[in-house]
């Protein structure tokens, strides 16, 4: 039995099926709070899995976690769980602290409790998987190389800032306690199951709805592209041989300009369901005002864990974000159960209010 936390979420909901896809696996607790983000559907493939069990609850509420790990004695916990969009923590900030500070630090402490009555080897082998981000070690510019697990943190939004002071709790809590844990801090993810707040997803949406595609300032913003099938088998690894203690940079190698991504997506699209009016879909392009603190450039060196684990991304950003396009057109009704009312009102009120 493994511990999921934030698994009804894009990144950890890819997980639990990828994890379960595999006959043999260990048996998946996941427990996520269902937020907007939150999407029981993804999961909806492993309505009659046995193996997989759901819990709806919050990593802040000690006593649910506590007696969970009492119950089940999972052998590893990955936490996923987290608030993750820029946007939302520049105008709503608590939420992120409470999650991503406050809840992190309840579950590590929930962890270090259980973990200290293991016996032996089952304490040895116990691991605390920190699924961060790139963001945590704030902007480059063109010419400064890619990060780097020992770059310094600093962090410029209210959600990088609310990542970086967990990353800070989890290594204190090996350093002091000697839980084990281990850290990644990945690049920016995008496939399928991705809430249509995030770009990819929303350029994809709009585009099909005849609606503009949004882009902050000139489009210029470098970011690292990951397929989220190769994120999830490279925490796959880490968990299984990673050293505690250690963090691991996971990247796709694939540095694109948001105005790139947009106009690749356009294209995909052109080819694949073109236009009534065989207009390009890139003239629904619409430039924004930027967003407050817009980090320039990220970029991940992930030459470690190519080293210590030999893991490196299978998917190009051609072939990634392909069968990304695909996906979003070949499953209109999960679309449909997730653009609700509420999330319309969020996207008129950040990009054309």
């Amino acid at each position: 039995m493994i511990l999921v936390t934030g698994g009804a979420g894009f990144i950890g909901a890819n997980f639990v099926l990828d994890w379960l896809a595999n006959p043999d696996a260990d048996r998946i607790l996941n427990i996520d709070k269902l937020t907007y983000a939150g999407n029981l559907a993804t999961l909806a493939p492993l309505e009659s899995d046995s193996r997989h069990i759901f819990v709806h609850g919050d990593i802040g509420d000690q006593d649910l976690v506590r007696r969970l790990l009492q119950e089940y004695k999972p052998r590893a916990i990955i936490n996923f769980a987290a608030e993750s969009h820029v946007d939302r923590s520049i105008y709503g900030p608590a939420e992120f602290i409470q999650t991503n500070i406050v809840g992190t630090f309840n579950l590590l402490e929930c962890a270090r409790q259980y973990w200290s009555t293991l016996q032996d080897l089952e304490k040895e082998q116990f691991r605390f998987h920190h699924v961060s981000t790139d963001e945590v070690y704030g902007s480059l510019s063109a010419s400064d190389r890619a990060f780097r697990e020992t770059n310094p943190y600093e962090p410029n939004s209210p959600y990088s800032a609310s990542k970086a002071a967990s990353d800070h709790l989890v290594r204190a809590w090996f350093h002091t306690y000697g839980l084990p844990v281990v850290i990644t801090n990945c690049s920016n993810n995008y496939g399928p199951y991705h809430f249509p707040e995030k770009l990819i997803p929303l350029v994809i949406l709009n585009a099909l709805d005849g609606k503009p595609l949004p882009v902050y300032g000139d489009g210029q913003q470098i970011r690292d592209w990951l397929y989220v099938g190769d994120h999830c088998f490279a925490i796959r690894e880490v968990l299984a041989n990673g050293r505690p203690g250690e963090t691991y940079n996971i990247g796709g190698w694939n540095e694109k300009a948001n105005l790139e991504v947009v106009n690749t997506i356009c294209k995909i699209l052109d080819e694949l369901k073109p236009r009534a009016d065989q207009k390009s879909y890139a003239e629904q392009i619409t430039f924004v005002k930027d967003r407050p603190g817009h980090d320039r450039r990220y970029a991940i060196d992930a030459s470690k864990i190519e080293k210590e684990l030999g893991w490196r991304p299978a998917e190009t950003f051609d072939t990634g974000i392909r069968k990304t396009v695909q996906w979003y057109l070949d499953n209109p009704a999960w679309v449909q159960g997730v653009v609700t009312g509420s999330y319309r009102d969020w996207l008129e009120k950040q990009y054309f209010n």
